[in-house]
């Protein structure tokens, strides 16, 4: 389980704690941007979404944006939504390709019922299990985000988390909570045997009762970092298989201009030198 050594939940509100860290975090830091996008990645295979589908899914804890980028690297519409204005500030600087939507997820998703195709949230769920006021009550909170996002929720779609539980008590309170709103499914656990490679996946099911898949890493005890480097190069190399342009190359730059200017924001026009590369300088 997680440690409960300087977690972030217990230094201050969700809003607060971003506010100090989200340029030095998320901006500086290109560790960190690399964790956030392979958790959104492995997120997104949780989802098992149609292949080559674009589908309108919801990102709740956006923050910046870094999963957001992820998603529409795949071709996918997005919404997101978070508590701290200084991270959605951020998110707009840089420029994201989904709407930004701000909000208190302990409040309840703000949205139709059945608007969204599936829903991933990084690093942001284990936030309602604190009681940052003296109103807050941590089974409410999450009774009434897991029941609004159900109904917003197409049925037969689903809904992944990736959080840090401090203890297995928090990990039952959210999964009872879950389980109450009308979800089915349960906690897929990436590499179980290593210290620092296990992350902890809660899989949701919207109206329809699906087989959990297994965690990566899972099959073997033994030989835990052998196997999850392989893991890493046979998901790396599938997904170079499907037929996807190399990111940053030309052909990946035209894509990304012709979904921007799907979504009617001005783009320069393509010309020759378009995705060329520059030669070093001296």
């Amino acid at each position: 389980m997680a440690s409960s050594c300087r977690r972030p939940e217990h230094s201050a509100p969700p809003d607060v704690v971003n506010l100090k860290s989200c340029c030095v975090l998320f901006l500086l830091s290109s560790r960190m941007i690399e964790i956030q996008t392979q958790m959104s990645e492995r997120a997104v295979e949780l989802l098992s979404l149609p292949e080559g589908q674009p589908c309108f899914l919801l990102d709740v804890g956006c923050g910046s944006g870094l999963s957001g980028d992820y998603l529409s690297e795949e071709g996918h519409y997005w919404v997101g939504v978070d508590i701290s204005t200084a991270m959605l500030d951020v998110a707009l600087d840089r420029e994201v390709e989904g709407d930004l939507v701000l909000g208190d997820m302990g409040h309840g998703m703000p949205f139709r019922p059945g608007t969204f195709d599936g829903c991933v949230s990084i690093s942001a769920l284990q936030w309602l299990c604190n009681a940052d006021k003296r109103t807050h009550s941590p089974p409410k909170r999450l009774y009434t985000f897991f029941s609004t996002l159900y109904s917003c929720l197409s049925r037969g779609s689903r809904a992944v988390f990736q959080l840090y539980p401090e203890n297995s008590e928090q990990l039952e309170l959210i999964t009872t909570q879950a389980m109450k709103a009308g979800f089915s499914g349960g906690m897929v656990v990436d590499y179980p045997n290593s210290a620092k490679a296990k992350k902890f996946f809660l899989c949701l099911f919207a109206g329809v009762a699906g087989v959990l898949p297994k965690g990566l890493g899972s099959e073997t005890s033994d030989k835990a970092v052998p196997n999850q480097v392989q893991y890493s190069g046979q998901r790396c190399r599938f997904r170079n298989m499907k037929g996807k342009s190399l990111k940053k190359g030309r052909d990946w730059i035209l894509e990304k201009k012709e979904r921007r200017r799907r979504q009617g924001r001005e783009v320069r026009a393509d010309t020759k030198y378009t995705g060329r590369k520059r030669r070093p300088h001296f």
